[in-house]
């Protein structure tokens, strides 16, 4: 009998049963102690809702823009390193699944599955990340090959220009490539659902590196140069080269801080993802619902606002819409229906959060998800 799911949750304990410790840690894990990595999603739970009634909600939509792009409800899929380690083929199955929704889907520079191949297995444009690293050539010919791909948006991440201390990854030997001990390798071992699917697929290295950067033919050279390549000097002087390499919709992602968001507004951008990196970078960071409102108070409109991290159901989704943001991105909760059953168990994590998300503004006697504004939150410290 399959399991019954009704929520992100009973997802989240299938993709722990069904994929090798090493890689469910890696989604569900933060820096340090992890006090970010938990903060942002006990933030929203301190959030209360504002219930009304009486109020005719017979017609009502969740349906939104991001970047002038039409979506089903205002979510899209972040972009997550290893994507294809959670399932075989994962990107594609991640990528068809939001297709098949009509939500953006954002592609990583750390996938397993390539820029090319992702665009060949959907017929729409994606959104592509990019990291800054050192070797510049190899980032301009990356940013073409995003262009050639047909993306739409090019995401860039800022707040990884250093590595954050990741315990778990540390403990589980989680690198670039993955080291394959003899304890990782009988955890595999015992994940014979995950191991079929690895073996009938080709794609287990990084599809938008191997073969593309310099001296990076093979994972065993793809380590050496993954340990070099963070630039710790990027800086927002650089934003203007990598504006100047890519005439489209540019996103800057990892802004914390009211003052960095208008640094993005001056740099070029058309949108900004408030993000700490799903806990992964500084710990003790704070929440990022926490500091949404003010981040987007602070551009005003100049910039579209989109936040991720902590985000695992459709209540969440809503609450961030009326704390001021114009999408949301949901990373390990996506994850979780992956592991827990390719393409079809991120369909299911689609239907799961628009249910809530419909359900939550209806009794919040909203009809439409993108009149929500904060007088429907009710913050008790406040």
């Amino acid at each position: 009998m399959a399991p019954v799911v009704t929520c992100v949750e009973d997802l989240k304990q299938l993709h722990r049963k069904r994929v090798p410790k090493m890689f469910y840690d890696y989604a569900e894990s933060g820096s340090w102690s992890e006090g970010t990595f938990q903060r942002n999603e006990q933030a929203y739970s301190e959030i209360e809702l504002r219930q009304r009634v009486a109020v005719d909600i017979s017609t009502r939509s969740i349906r939104s823009e991001m970047l002038g792009e039409a979506c089903a409800m205002p979510v899209g899929l972040a972009p997550t390193g290893l994507m294809g380690m959670q399932h075989a083929d994962g990107e594609l199955h991640a990528a068809r699944a939001a297709e098949n929704f009509g939500v953006p889907f954002i592609l990583s520079t750390m996938s397993i599955c390539s820029i090319e191949q992702v665009a060949q297995a959907v017929s729409k444009p994606f959104w592509f990340q990019l990291y800054v690293m050192k070797d510049r050539d190899y980032i301009a010919r990356l940013i073409q090959r995003a262009k050639d791909a047909n993306c739409s948006a090019l995401v860039v991440t800022l707040d990884l220009h250093i590595l954050g201390q990741r315990h778990r990854d540390l403990r589980n030997g989680l690198t670039a490539p993955p080291r394959l001990t003899l304890k990782n390798l009988v955890n595999m071992a015992l994940h014979p659902r995950w191991c079929v699917g690895m073996l009938g697929t080709k794609n287990h290295q990084f599809g938008n590196i191997i073969g593309h950067a310099k001296g990076v033919e093979n994972l065993k050279s793809l380590s050496a140069w993954s340990a070099e390549q963070l630039d710790p000097s990027l800086s927002w002087a650089d934003l203007a080269w990598v504006r100047s390499l890519w005439p489209g919709k540019l996103v800057l992602k990892g802004i914390m801080d009211p003052v960095d968001a208008r640094h993005a507004v001056d740099a070029g951008a058309d949108a900004i993802i408030v993000s700490n990196h799903g806990g992964r970078q500084l710990d003790g960071a704070s929440a990022t619902i926490d500091v949404l409102p003010e981040i987007a108070a602070a551009v005003a409109g100049d910039v579209e606002v989109f936040v991720d991290g902590g985000i695992r159901s459709g209540q969440s989704v809503f609450k961030a819409m009326a704390a001021g943001a114009d999408g949301t991105f949901i990373g390990k909760a996506f994850l979780n229906g992956l592991g827990a059953d390719g393409e079809r168990g991120v369909a299911q994590c689609f239907d799961l959060i628009s249910r809530e998300l419909d359900l939550t503004m209806a009794f919040c006697g909203h009809t439409d998800i993108n009149e929500v504004d904060s007088a429907v939150l009710i913050r008790r410290d406040s």
